[in-house]
């Protein structure tokens, strides 16, 4: 046989986007960032970027959003922000996605509780957390998403609403310690749908391992002083959280 040839198969170049989920103003909001170069100049897009040569995939996910958009990386924290969840997506590979060259993107989401507004960086011209309906929508004035990312975007939202029915992942949404109401206008936000707080909170506090009281109680959110709780370390909730069907 004869030896491998690297130059006989045409280059490609791999990148990472990353779909960033946070909770504001009781909306489930995404990063989103003003390309100021081309291709796709003045338009939105997820941030993200190349890896460089040097590179895993978690470093490069870690720098481009620290560049892009001013939240700082967690020292020796495989997330890209502290207190963050990261975790792989999917894998982006049509020949036709980036009309600079061939580019194969692995997308990574990444949830975290109410962030700073962002500052824009690197080749960014402008940064926002949008509303998911808002970027997803084809019908607002702003044009859509660049490249493909319209699809990244619209699967990391159906893993997270998806992983919250499961999994304690909402907590990841909540500051270190939250109540019961905080915790319910996060599936609230991230389903896209109200609950009926007395059943939201029989569920979930008869749940093994998904929530621990602080023994603390808290009057930010008006009313009667209300429990304060934490991630309980269960990786899987039993019975799970149904989504409603809408």
């Amino acid at each position: 046989m004869p030896p491998y040839d690297p130059s006989a198969f045409p280059p490609f170049a791999v990148t990472v986007d990353l779909v960033v989920l946070t909770v504001r103003h009781h909306a489930l909001c995404a990063l989103a960032v003003r390309r100021g170069e081309s291709p796709f100049q003045g338009r939105w897009a997820l941030p993200g970027g190349f890896v460089r040569p040097d590179e895993d995939l978690e470093q490069a996910a870690a720098r481009e959003l620290a560049e892009e958009t001013g939240l700082q990386p967690q020292p020796d924290d495989a997330a890209p922000v502290p207190g963050a969840h990261l975790e792989q997506l999917a894998t982006y590979g049509d020949p036709k996605r980036d009309p600079r060259m061939r580019v194969v993107s692995v997308a990574h989401l990444v949830l975290a509780p109410d962030l700073p507004a962002p500052r824009p960086g690197g080749d960014a011209s402008g940064v926002r957390w949008a509303p998911v309906e808002t970027l997803l929508s084809r019908d607002e004035d702003q044009s859509p998403l660049a490249f493909d990312h319209a699809g990244i975007l619209a699967d990391g939202v159906e893993r997270a609403r998806s992983k919250i029915e499961y999994s304690s992942l909402a907590t990841a949404f909540c500051p270190q310690e939250f109540t019961v109401g905080e915790l319910r206008r996060v599936y609230e936000a991230v389903w896209g749908v109200a609950l009926d707080p007395r059943n939201f909170h029989r569920k979930v506090t008869g749940t093994p391992g998904f929530l621990v009281p602080t023994g603390g109680t808290t009057t930010r959110q008006g009313g009667r002083p209300a429990q304060l709780f934490s991630a309980g370390g269960a990786t899987l909730l039993n019975p799970p959280m149904l989504r409603p069907e809408v």
